[in-house]
Protein backbone atom coordinates (compact mmCIF):
# COMPACT_ATOMS: atom_id res chain seq x y z
CA UNK A 1 0.00 0.00 0.00
CA UNK A 2 0.95 3.54 -0.90
CA UNK A 3 1.79 5.15 2.71
CA UNK A 4 2.00 9.63 2.03
CA UNK A 5 1.68 12.29 3.88
CA UNK A 6 -1.24 10.97 5.52
CA UNK A 7 1.01 10.01 8.12
CA UNK A 8 2.33 13.00 8.83
CA UNK A 9 1.43 15.41 10.58
CA UNK A 10 -0.85 18.64 9.66
CA UNK A 11 1.92 21.17 10.48
CA UNK A 12 4.27 18.93 7.81
CA UNK A 13 2.26 18.39 4.88
CA UNK A 14 2.88 21.11 2.95
CA UNK A 15 6.58 20.83 3.42
CA UNK A 16 6.79 17.10 2.93
CA UNK A 17 5.33 15.73 -0.23
CA UNK A 18 7.51 12.66 -0.75
CA UNK A 19 5.92 8.84 -0.14
CA UNK A 20 6.77 7.01 3.00
CA UNK A 21 8.41 3.89 2.94
CA UNK A 22 9.28 1.72 5.93
CA UNK A 23 11.90 -1.15 6.79
CA UNK A 24 12.36 -3.58 9.65
CA UNK A 25 15.62 -3.19 11.01
CA UNK A 26 16.72 -4.91 13.93
CA UNK A 27 13.37 -5.63 15.30
CA UNK A 28 12.35 -1.74 14.25
CA UNK A 29 10.10 0.35 12.15
CA UNK A 30 12.29 2.63 10.40
CA UNK A 31 10.69 5.44 8.01
CA UNK A 32 12.81 6.42 5.32
CA UNK A 33 12.14 8.80 1.90
CA UNK A 34 13.67 7.72 -1.36
CA UNK A 35 13.38 9.79 -4.46
CA UNK A 36 14.87 10.16 -7.74
CA UNK A 37 17.65 8.14 -9.37
CA UNK A 38 21.37 7.61 -9.62
CA UNK A 39 24.42 7.52 -7.18
CA UNK A 40 22.98 7.98 -3.88
CA UNK A 41 23.26 10.48 -1.52
CA UNK A 42 21.90 9.49 2.31
CA UNK A 43 21.25 13.07 4.45
CA UNK A 44 21.26 12.05 8.37
CA UNK A 45 19.97 14.08 10.84
CA UNK A 46 20.16 13.70 14.69
CA UNK A 47 18.76 14.74 17.75
CA UNK A 48 15.67 15.80 18.21
CA UNK A 49 15.02 16.53 14.39
CA UNK A 50 13.72 13.76 11.38
CA UNK A 51 14.15 13.75 7.87
CA UNK A 52 11.91 17.00 7.70
CA UNK A 53 15.23 19.19 8.39
CA UNK A 54 16.39 18.17 4.93
CA UNK A 55 13.04 19.53 3.25
CA UNK A 56 14.48 22.37 1.08
CA UNK A 57 17.94 19.95 0.24
CA UNK A 58 16.10 16.94 -1.05
CA UNK A 59 14.57 18.60 -4.36
CA UNK A 60 17.17 20.31 -5.84
CA UNK A 61 19.21 17.08 -5.41
CA UNK A 62 16.80 14.67 -7.09
CA UNK A 63 16.70 17.48 -9.74
CA UNK A 64 20.77 17.06 -10.29
CA UNK A 65 20.53 13.39 -11.32
CA UNK A 66 20.94 11.94 -7.84
CA UNK A 67 18.76 9.06 -5.64
CA UNK A 68 17.90 10.59 -2.54
CA UNK A 69 17.58 8.98 0.66
CA UNK A 70 16.47 10.07 3.81
CA UNK A 71 16.02 8.08 7.14
CA UNK A 72 14.49 8.93 10.44
CA UNK A 73 16.42 7.42 12.83
CA UNK A 74 14.53 4.70 14.92
CA UNK A 75 12.94 7.39 18.01
CA UNK A 76 12.32 10.24 15.34
CA UNK A 77 10.12 11.27 12.86
CA UNK A 78 7.87 8.80 11.41
CA UNK A 79 10.32 5.67 12.92
CA UNK A 80 8.91 3.66 15.62
CA UNK A 81 9.68 5.13 18.86
CA UNK A 82 11.23 2.34 21.83
CA UNK A 83 10.03 3.29 24.88
CA UNK A 84 12.81 1.38 26.77
CA UNK A 85 16.62 3.51 27.19
CA UNK A 86 18.36 0.42 25.98
CA UNK A 87 17.11 0.48 22.52
CA UNK A 88 19.17 3.32 22.47
CA UNK A 89 22.30 2.33 22.51
CA UNK A 90 25.28 4.61 20.16
CA UNK A 91 26.17 0.76 18.39
CA UNK A 92 22.06 0.24 18.29
CA UNK A 93 21.51 3.47 16.23
CA UNK A 94 24.80 2.50 13.75
CA UNK A 95 23.48 -0.78 13.28
CA UNK A 96 20.14 0.08 12.22
CA UNK A 97 21.13 2.46 10.17
CA UNK A 98 23.47 -0.35 8.61
CA UNK A 99 21.02 -2.78 8.24
CA UNK A 100 18.93 -0.12 6.06
CA UNK A 101 21.99 0.35 3.59
CA UNK A 102 22.53 -3.30 3.33
CA UNK A 103 18.78 -3.69 2.81
CA UNK A 104 18.50 -1.31 -0.12
CA UNK A 105 21.99 -2.82 -0.97
CA UNK A 106 23.52 1.03 -1.49
CA UNK A 107 27.16 1.74 -3.03
CA UNK A 108 28.82 4.41 -3.77
CA UNK A 109 26.90 6.35 -1.45
CA UNK A 110 27.54 9.86 -0.47
CA UNK A 111 26.61 10.37 2.91
CA UNK A 112 25.84 13.38 4.56
CA UNK A 113 25.92 13.35 8.50
CA UNK A 114 24.80 16.68 10.55
CA UNK A 115 24.50 16.09 14.89
CA UNK A 116 24.10 12.82 15.66
CA UNK A 117 24.16 11.49 12.13
CA UNK A 118 28.24 12.26 12.83
CA UNK A 119 28.88 9.80 15.11
CA UNK A 120 26.38 7.05 13.50
CA UNK A 121 26.46 7.60 9.96
CA UNK A 122 30.85 8.05 10.19
CA UNK A 123 30.60 4.56 12.65
CA UNK A 124 28.85 2.93 9.27
CA UNK A 125 31.47 4.47 6.73
CA UNK A 126 34.04 3.57 8.32
CA UNK A 127 32.89 0.15 8.83
CA UNK A 128 31.65 -0.19 5.51
CA UNK A 129 34.21 1.52 3.36
CA UNK A 130 33.34 -0.38 -0.04
CA UNK A 131 29.99 1.05 0.12
CA UNK A 132 31.27 4.88 0.55
CA UNK A 133 31.51 7.52 -2.09
CA UNK A 134 32.26 10.21 -0.30
CA UNK A 135 31.74 12.07 2.86
CA UNK A 136 30.04 15.80 4.01
CA UNK A 137 30.48 16.61 7.72
CA UNK A 138 28.27 19.35 9.32
CA UNK A 139 27.95 20.75 12.65
CA UNK A 140 28.95 17.58 14.12
CA UNK A 141 31.84 15.62 15.70
CA UNK A 142 33.87 12.12 15.97
CA UNK A 143 36.34 11.96 18.95
CA UNK A 144 36.15 11.97 22.82
CA UNK A 145 35.04 13.89 25.39
CA UNK A 146 34.01 16.48 25.66
CA UNK A 147 32.98 17.32 22.26
CA UNK A 148 32.63 21.31 23.01
CA UNK A 149 33.02 23.53 25.82
CA UNK A 150 29.16 23.84 25.81
CA UNK A 151 29.08 20.17 26.98
CA UNK A 152 30.93 20.90 30.63
CA UNK A 153 28.48 23.22 31.38
CA UNK A 154 26.61 22.19 34.45
CA UNK A 155 23.69 24.32 33.14
CA UNK A 156 21.98 23.25 30.82
CA UNK A 157 24.33 20.38 29.65
CA UNK A 158 25.04 18.24 32.73
CA UNK A 159 21.71 18.55 34.00
CA UNK A 160 20.50 17.13 31.28
CA UNK A 161 22.48 13.69 32.60
CA UNK A 162 21.25 13.93 36.26
CA UNK A 163 18.50 10.88 36.63
CA UNK A 164 15.08 13.13 37.20
CA UNK A 165 16.15 16.33 35.46
CA UNK A 166 16.99 15.37 32.38
CA UNK A 167 14.03 13.59 31.21
CA UNK A 168 11.54 15.67 33.14
CA UNK A 169 12.97 18.93 31.08
CA UNK A 170 13.58 16.91 27.68
CA UNK A 171 10.92 14.39 27.69
CA UNK A 172 8.30 15.98 30.11
CA UNK A 173 8.76 19.55 29.05
CA UNK A 174 10.24 18.84 25.32
CA UNK A 175 13.20 21.39 25.97
CA UNK A 176 15.20 19.94 22.57
CA UNK A 177 11.79 18.92 20.47
CA UNK A 178 10.62 22.28 21.30
CA UNK A 179 12.41 25.36 22.38
CA UNK A 180 15.80 23.60 21.65
CA UNK A 181 15.69 23.53 17.46
CA UNK A 182 13.56 27.31 17.99
CA UNK A 183 17.43 28.85 19.33
CA UNK A 184 19.18 27.02 17.15
CA UNK A 185 18.84 28.78 13.93
CA UNK A 186 19.33 32.49 12.43
CA UNK A 187 15.81 33.32 11.06
CA UNK A 188 13.49 31.99 14.31
CA UNK A 189 10.42 33.97 13.08
CA UNK A 190 10.51 31.98 9.77
CA UNK A 191 11.02 29.01 11.49
CA UNK A 192 8.52 29.37 14.29
CA UNK A 193 5.72 30.64 11.44
CA UNK A 194 6.40 27.66 9.06
CA UNK A 195 8.36 24.62 11.03
CA UNK A 196 8.54 24.28 14.38
CA UNK A 197 5.27 22.55 14.90
CA UNK A 198 6.77 19.57 12.52
CA UNK A 199 9.38 18.86 14.68
CA UNK A 200 6.93 18.78 18.31
CA UNK A 201 4.27 16.83 16.59
CA UNK A 202 5.88 13.85 16.34
CA UNK A 203 6.97 13.81 19.33
CA UNK A 204 3.58 14.68 20.61
CA UNK A 205 4.58 12.90 24.37
CA UNK A 206 6.72 12.28 26.92
CA UNK A 207 7.47 8.31 26.10
CA UNK A 208 7.82 9.48 22.03
CA UNK A 209 10.71 11.88 24.15
CA UNK A 210 12.98 9.34 24.97
CA UNK A 211 15.67 10.25 22.93
CA UNK A 212 16.14 13.40 23.00
CA UNK A 213 17.02 13.06 26.71
CA UNK A 214 18.41 9.37 26.08
CA UNK A 215 21.37 10.39 23.11
CA UNK A 216 22.72 13.01 25.00
CA UNK A 217 23.79 10.58 27.73
CA UNK A 218 26.14 8.71 25.05
CA UNK A 219 27.83 12.01 25.23
CA UNK A 220 31.53 10.98 26.91
CA UNK A 221 32.48 13.49 30.57
CA UNK A 222 35.27 11.13 31.13
CA UNK A 223 37.03 8.45 30.30
CA UNK A 224 34.85 5.85 31.85
CA UNK A 225 32.07 6.82 30.19
CA UNK A 226 30.35 4.07 28.10
CA UNK A 227 31.27 5.46 24.38
CA UNK A 228 34.62 6.66 25.21
CA UNK A 229 35.90 3.51 23.28
CA UNK A 230 33.50 3.65 20.63
CA UNK A 231 34.48 7.70 20.07
CA UNK A 232 38.26 6.76 20.62
CA UNK A 233 37.96 4.25 17.84
CA UNK A 234 36.24 6.68 15.09
CA UNK A 235 38.98 9.30 15.33
CA UNK A 236 41.29 6.94 14.65
CA UNK A 237 39.81 5.10 12.16
CA UNK A 238 38.56 8.33 10.55
CA UNK A 239 41.78 10.29 10.95
CA UNK A 240 43.08 7.82 8.41
CA UNK A 241 40.59 8.02 5.56
CA UNK A 242 41.44 9.31 2.73
CA UNK A 243 37.71 8.99 1.42
CA UNK A 244 36.73 11.97 -0.88
CA UNK A 245 35.38 14.75 2.40
CA UNK A 246 33.67 17.97 2.37
CA UNK A 247 33.24 20.23 5.59
CA UNK A 248 30.23 22.42 5.73
CA UNK A 249 29.58 24.88 9.04
CA UNK A 250 26.65 27.31 10.12
CA UNK A 251 28.99 30.08 11.11
CA UNK A 252 26.47 31.12 13.44
CA UNK A 253 26.70 27.53 15.60
CA UNK A 254 26.62 27.88 19.13
CA UNK A 255 26.76 23.77 20.24
CA UNK A 256 30.08 23.31 17.48
CA UNK A 257 31.34 26.55 16.98
CA UNK A 258 33.01 27.25 13.52
CA UNK A 259 36.12 27.56 14.17
CA UNK A 260 36.98 24.82 16.61
CA UNK A 261 35.22 22.13 14.77
CA UNK A 262 35.18 22.60 10.99
CA UNK A 263 39.42 23.47 12.09
CA UNK A 264 39.46 19.90 13.93
CA UNK A 265 38.35 18.12 11.21
CA UNK A 266 40.36 19.40 8.74
CA UNK A 267 43.29 19.09 10.69
CA UNK A 268 42.18 15.25 10.93
CA UNK A 269 41.35 14.98 7.06
CA UNK A 270 43.40 17.15 5.36
CA UNK A 271 42.14 16.65 1.85
CA UNK A 272 38.88 17.00 3.08
CA UNK A 273 36.90 20.04 0.98
CA UNK A 274 36.32 23.13 2.84
CA UNK A 275 35.32 24.11 5.41
CA UNK A 276 32.22 26.28 3.76
CA UNK A 277 30.52 28.47 5.87
CA UNK A 278 26.54 29.09 5.24
CA UNK A 279 24.50 31.12 7.47
CA UNK A 280 22.82 28.76 10.52
CA UNK A 281 23.44 27.83 13.95
CA UNK A 282 23.61 24.50 14.73
CA UNK A 283 20.53 23.32 12.85
CA UNK A 284 22.28 25.03 9.30
CA UNK A 285 19.72 23.43 7.34
CA UNK A 286 16.72 25.54 8.50
CA UNK A 287 18.25 28.62 7.28
CA UNK A 288 20.65 27.55 4.54
CA UNK A 289 18.82 24.77 3.03
CA UNK A 290 19.46 25.36 -0.75
CA UNK A 291 22.57 26.68 -0.33
CA UNK A 292 24.08 23.12 1.45
CA UNK A 293 22.45 21.61 -1.57
CA UNK A 294 23.88 23.19 -3.92
CA UNK A 295 27.72 22.84 -2.09
CA UNK A 296 26.82 19.07 -2.02
CA UNK A 297 26.11 18.96 -5.90
CA UNK A 298 28.97 20.64 -7.06
CA UNK A 299 30.92 18.49 -4.46
CA UNK A 300 29.99 15.79 -6.63
CA UNK A 301 30.16 17.01 -9.82
CA UNK A 302 33.03 17.53 -9.26
CA UNK A 303 33.83 13.99 -8.23
CA UNK A 304 32.20 12.98 -11.34
CA UNK A 305 34.10 15.03 -13.42
CA UNK A 306 37.69 13.66 -12.13
CA UNK A 307 36.51 10.64 -12.51
CA UNK A 308 35.90 10.60 -16.09
CA UNK A 309 39.20 12.07 -16.46
CA UNK A 310 41.30 9.18 -15.11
Amino acid sequence: MRETTSLLPASARDEWPYEARFANVNGWRMHYVDEGEGDPIVLLHGNPTWGFLYRDVIGPLVASGRRVIVPDMVGFGLSEKPTREQAHTLDGHTANLTSLMRQLDLKKIALVCHDWGGPTGLSFAMSNPERIRALTVMSTWAWPMPPAEFHTRIFPWRMMHAPLVGPYLLGNHKALAGRGVYLSVVDREKFAATAQAAYEDVLPDPASRLLTWVWPRWIPLDREARAYGRFEWLERTLSQSKLPTMIIWGREDEVFDAATFSSRFKQMMPHAEGPHMVTGRHFLQEDSGAEIANLIRAFLDRLDAEERAQ
